[in-house]
């Protein structure tokens, strides 16, 4: 590969490196091998039209703004690219399913897989929410459509040709998650893709995938079973795995974060002094690399960054939800197999919806539209009373209590889980907040609500973000510290309050004259009717974003023994479907000292 780069000479004025212009024009074709590379990256399941606030609205650069996304049209512009190209290539960076949309989250993801395949995606890195469930479910049934649960009902929905899930046509990659106990990739590292040259002959490219690190221990993927290799020792270990089985072209298709530095405001086919972790990672990796593919930044750019020798190769990134395609053409000289760098080159293209919507998949669309309408409307539960987000003058309120029993309903219903207590921030201190909206005993707008029922849709809405329960271990001092961070002094010198709502089977007073740090007494917090013990060590159920600390709650640091239990939204579902009918608690968890 060197030697053809050094034969071809160093690109050209104009070609664009960070911050320069945009890409290596494209050079006439003679005898080599073209192969053009489609990609998308965090897809997340937005099969309909995102809004303009999920990613339905680009920059163009020059103050205007492009309307994108949907997968019908993504379908006719991935047709219109591809014609022309024998030798062409559709895969994804990560992040693929995994979504928010509730027709798909509602269905265990089956709604994407159905539509990936249809798109004809041929492979796709494993991004982080790809292990928001676990390795098994994105390998047995993602992969391989193992049903769990019943039939219908938990998972193996049926589809809109009528027929059961049956996994995935595509597999996933990454070189870098490995299980904890044998140290092996949960996925196959890399995926090598044979294209056709003149005579009959095949040349191979290698596609080599890995993931940001911080997968194992993040929020909703959080898998204390796994752990995460460094990713550019593990891009060069398989680096030299695919060159000593004669791949000399290789692409890395990484799911790790990068931005433009006007993200907001850059059109989607510039670099503009793009930087993360990405573009660092892209600047040290082996020069044996002649394209990388990124993601899990939601960004949009296009940029030509310097190897280790100094030649540029193509660093891009999608955005998100559908918005764009990027495209990077590869020229393969047919007998070596080596990528002519002088010929390389990229652009993103916008997912526009001036274009007719594939029908084929359009219907694939409708027909789980229509059956996310049916299973909102399905009945789950009876309340006899509201639970609303109102909090009383100890900042505790119905809503909150609800959901940290929920919490810890869900941890105790396993043997691996068992908490002693559970705890949720109603008002975080930042970041995300799982307590998201009211259960209103009064009929909701909804044609399917009555008075006193609560709908499978409105459960979904008001707890939780796809987050797992976590019971995590604690010092008995730690716990204070934890509810001593309800209150926190700002810049401006005024108290901020954060409550934290508690599990019935715990309650604790406070003192708002006591300066900030020393308002609750371990002696005024009991536990099953015991008082907290500092040197003791206690079983906590709480969302992962708050274990790891991403609202704000920095007590947590130093937890012990993670377990994960079931993720909010489908725990609080259990929760409803045992319990039959709820009733708001009394609030008498939560007390202010005279």
């Amino acid at each position: 590969m060197r030697n053809l780069l050094r034969r071809f000479g160093v690109i050209a004025a104009g070609t664009a490196l960070i911050g320069g212009a945009l890409s290596v024009a494209p050079a006439a074709a003679d005898t080599t091998v073209d192969v053009q590379l489609l990609s998308i990256t965090d897809f997340h399941g937005y099969l309909q039209p995102p809004t303009p606030g999920q990613g339905g609205s680009v920059p163009a650069g020059d103050g205007t703004s492009v309307t994108v996304g949907g997968a019908a049209y993504l379908a006719t512009h991935l047709r219109q690219l591809r014609s022309g190209h024998p030798n062409s290539v559709f895969f994804s960076t990560g992040d693929s399913f995994s979504g928010w949309p509730f027709e798909v989250d509602a269905f265990q993801d089956e709604p994407t897989i159905e539509v990936l395949n249809k798109l004809g995606l041929r492979f796709s890195a494993v991004g982080n929410h790809e292990l928001d469930v676990s390795p098994d479910f994105l390998v047995k049934h993602v992969e391989d459509g193992v049903c769990f649960g019943t039939v219908g009902v938990d998972s193996c929905f049926t589809d809109s040709t009528g027929r059961r899930f049956h996994g995935a046509n595509f597999d996933f990659q990454s070189g870098n998650i490995v299980s904890s106990r044998t140290g092996r990739p949960v996925v196959d590292p890399y995926r090598i893709e044979w294209f056709r040259a003149p005579g009959g002959r095949r040349v191979p490219v290698g596609f080599l995938s890995t993931t940001v690190e911080a997968t194992v221990t993040g929020s909703t993927s959080f898998q204390p079973h796994l752990r995460a290799l460094d990713q550019a020792e593990t891009i060069e270990r398989y680096t030299k795995e695919l060159k000593r089985r004669g791949v000399e072209a290789i692409v890395l298709n990484v799911h790790e974060g990068g931005s433009p530095k006007s993200a907001a405001t850059s059109g989607y086919n510039v670099c503009d002094s793009a930087y993360g972790p990405v573009i660092e990672l892209a600047k040290k990796v082996s020069p044996e690399i002649d394209a990388i593919v990124t993601g899990d930044w939601h960004s949009r750019f296009n940029c030509m960054v310097p190897d280790p020798d100094g030649v540029p190769r193509p660093v891009v990134e999608a955005g998100n939800h559908g918005a764009l395609v990027s495209e990077i053409n590869l020229s393969l000289d047919p007998k070596t197999g080596d990528v002519l760098r002088d010929r390389t080159w990229s652009v993103n293209h916008a997912v526009t919806r001036d274009v007719a919507p594939d029908p084929a998949v359009q219907k694939i669309v409708d027909h789980w539209a229509a059956r996310g309408a049916e299973r909102f409307a399905e009945p789950l539960a009876r309340q006899t009373g509201s639970f609303t987000r109102t909090p009383n003058a100890a900042g505790e309120s119905t809503a909150a209590d609800l959901y940290a029993d929920v919490q810890y309903w869900n941890a105790n219903r396993t043997s691996q889980g068992q908490a002693d207590l559970a705890l949720i921030a109603a008002r975080p201190v930042k970041g995300s907040n799982a307590v998201r909206g009211d259960l209103p005993y009064a009929k909701g707008s909804h044609p399917a609500d009555a008075d006193g029922r609560v709908l499978f849709g409105e459960s979904w809405n008001v707890y939780g973000y796809g987050n797992p329960v976590l019971t995590v271990g604690v010092q008995g001092h730690q716990l204070d510290a934890i509810l001593e961070q309800q209150w926190q002094t700002q810049a401006d010198g005024t108290v901020r309050s954060a409550p934290l709502a508690v599990s019935h089977n715990v309650s604790y007073r406070y003192d708002p004259a006591r300066p900030v740090g020393d308002r609750v007494a371990p002696a005024d917090v009991l536990i099953d009717g015991r008082p907290l013990d500092p040197e003791g060590t206690y079983r906590v159920a709480a969302l992962a974003y708050t274990v790891i600390g991403a609202d704000g709650y920095s007590g947590f640091a130093g937890y012990t023994s993670p377990v994960r239990n079931g993720a909010d939204h489908e725990s609080f579902v259990d929760y409803l479907r045992a319990h039959g009918t709820i009733s708001p608690a009394p609030l008498n968890r939560v007390g202010i000292k005279d």
